[in-house]
């Protein structure tokens, strides 16, 4: 009964750790009114977006969604960070599945231009 509990939390362990590392975080960076990334692409999978705040003087944001569908009933609600990106800050979103196609991103708060996200 032991070696069956003990072979079953490997198991499990090795799934978890298998399943952390199919998410990949994004690290984009915000000065005053850009993004200094102006272009991504990206492969089909699972993604934390990392939003740094460099020295814009106030809160940013950051918002994804599929390029020529702006409006916010349209933007990826996960991709927006968990808490507003504070002055010399950093801030994620909760998990985000992209499948092919393209998209944008931008910060109204910023405000930034709409930058390409392509996903392959």
């Amino acid at each position: 009964m032991k070696r069956i509990i003990a072979i079953l939390v490997l198991t499990l362990g090795i799934a978890f750790q298998a399943n952390a590392q199919d998410v990949k975080t994004v690290a984009l960076e915000q000065t005053k009114g850009e993004f200094t990334q102006k272009a991504l692409t990206l492969k089909e999978g699972t993604y934390i977006f990392e939003i740094s705040n460099k020295g814009v003087g106030h809160d940013v944001g950051f918002v994804l969604a599929p390029k020529g569908k702006v409006e916010a009933k349209d933007h990826i609600k996960n991709a927006y960070v968990t808490s507003l990106v504070k002055n010399n800050g950093k801030s994620t979103s909760k998990k985000v599945t992209l499948k092919k196609g393209e998209y944008v991103y931008f910060c109204p708060l910023n405000p930034t231009p709409q930058y390409s996200l392509k996903v392959e």
